[in-house]
């Protein structure tokens, strides 16, 4: 069978969706000899994946995600190839792609979430964009021989939203990192880099409103007017409109936030953000919607305890490895990250259940389930 791949969020500054195309591709290439595959990449990452396998194969497709060309000129591209099945990794399956096809829909954020900018223009902008997105995704719902995604919560989601078939809809659990086995050489050269001394509390990913970040600098400033005057709150994501926002809204004119205790890293590469997992106090997870959340996952393996929000599918995938609070409620986020700095038995049993927790996702089980997703 010769099976398409849109990997075109292939890599980290996808972020989650470039995590799961790249984890994918990796563990497919070392489980299928048999089929061949054709993987459809954009000139940003083209050169980042590099086929191991003869079966695999990598195709130019340099159209941007939710495009014009993405809609009316892929779906060519892709035929020409002749694929038996192909696999949007997201949502955006281009209307006239009428061949078989599966798709992952990794949440609903959008539906619920806007992330326009604050303005006129923005606003008409995202009244238009979601108008496509719903028709866009209604389509892919109606088409897709199957639809992967990666919670329950996700699952019953789509079923709530968009009225889609039950048994059409399959949960594929995302992947987590092993265990990290010791602490990295460098460590205190790459914590001066960034501006850090511990204690701090860390928070990887995006600054989205649904992220919820302004709740948890709230619950920030009452930890330090309290009993934490030297803790820190490390925040590590690209810096775009939303964090320029954020920053905006809580520095002063010289980009001092809240006295130097909010710090905000910018991008971190891979190599980097391993040493500030692995020196946090704590990890939070405040976020008001989540379609998995891996981030969590990620401190886990590095034996950071983790506090997290208990909306949407957190509590799901957390389970007991997770210490949870009310999102939207920052009294009760800040008691909740005291009472982790201060409960040194409630700190280990996070730890020891984090490192347990970690072991029931496995990419290497996400790319086999997929497989024979294609396959039947």
């Amino acid at each position: 069978m010769r099976i398409g791949i849109d990997a075109r969020f292939y890599g980290p500054e996808a972020k989650g969706l470039g995590r799961y195309n790249q984890k994918l591709l990796e563990e497919l290439e070392k489980l299928d000899a048999q089929n061949e595959y054709v993987v459809f990449l954009r000139q940003d990452n083209f050169d980042e994946f590099l086929p191991r396998g003869k079966n695999f194969k990598k195709v130019l497709a340099d159209f941007k995600w939710y495009s014009w060309g993405e809609q009316f000129i892929f779906p060519f591209l892709i035929y020409r190839q002749r694929v038996d099945l192909m696999h949007f990794t997201h949502f955006n399956a281009p209307l006239f792609y009428f061949r078989p096809l599966v798709i992952t829909i990794h949440d609903l954020i959008l539906q619920r979430w806007p992330t326009h900018r604050n303005n006129f223009l923005s606003r008409a902008r995202y009244f238009f964009k979601s108008l496509v997105y719903k028709v866009v995704i209604y389509s892919a719902l109606l088409h897709a021989k199957k639809i992967i995604t990666v919670s329950q919560f996700v699952k019953k989601d789509i079923i709530n939203c968009f009225g889609a078939a039950e048994d059409k809809i399959l949960v594929v659990y995302e992947g987590a990192p092993e265990v990290a086995s010791s602490k990295a050489p460098g460590a205190s050269s790459i914590l001066k880099k960034y501006g850090l001394q511990s204690p701090y509390l860390l928070y990887v990913g995006n600054a989205y409103p649904h992220k919820n970040l302004s709740r948890l600098i709230e619950a920030f400033k009452i930890l330090r007017h309290g009993q934490y005057q030297n803790l820190q709150l490390v925040l590590v994501g690209g810096d775009d409109y939303f964090y320029k926002k954020l920053k905006q809204d809580n520095c002063d004119s010289a980009g001092i936030c809240f006295g130097g205790g909010v710090i905000f890293t910018g991008y971190v590469p891979d190599q980097e953000l391993g040493t500030l997992y692995e020196n946090a106090s704590l990890y939070v997870f405040p976020s008001l919607c989540e379609g998995f959340g891996l981030p969590p996952l990620e401190a886990m393996a590095y034996d950071v305890p983790v506090a997290a929000s208990n909306a949407t599918c957190l509590p799901e995938i957390l389970g007991e490895a997770a210490y949870f609070f009310d999102a939207q409620d920052v009294q009760d986020m800040a008691k909740k990250i005291d009472d982790i700095l201060t409960d040194d038995s409630l700190r280990q049993r996070l730890v020891t259940a984090g490192r347990e927790r970690i072991k029931k996702y496995s990419w290497r089980k996400m790319a086999a389930k997929i497989k024979e997703i294609y396959q039947n």
